[in-house]
């Protein structure tokens, strides 16, 4: 993964409602949740929920599938494992850049 993905992945994730909801996600596994059990779980209205999960699929962090009238979201194992091999592609060698000091 790029930069600009990995920042808009974890911009998608800097919300407590969506960080809940992929950690359901994560949970249930490849099969996913439908919408309406994902609202009832984290005690979300179905119209925030939804907002949310929009974002969420346009990051890329999530797919959906619609089952006859219900839409199944499920995490996108290859969008979060390409985050994590981004953030820790240089954790054992050291980094390239040098930090930044914290301004006093």
């Amino acid at each position: 993964m790029e930069t600009p993905e990995v920042v808009e992945v974890l911009g998608a994730l800097a919300q407590e409602t969506r960080l809940e909801a992929l950690r359901l996600l994560v949970e249930a596994g490849p099969e996913g949740l439908a919408a309406g059990e994902i609202a009832r779980r984290l005690d979300v209205p179905p119209p925030t929920l939804s907002f949310h999960l929009r974002a969420m699929l346009h990051a890329g962090l999530v797919t959906s599938e619609r089952e006859g009238r219900s839409l199944i979201y499920a995490a996108d194992f290859a969008t979060l494992n390409g985050v994590v091999a981004f953030l820790t592609e240089n954790c054992c060698a050291g980094s390239r850049r040098p930090r930044r000091r914290a301004s006093a």
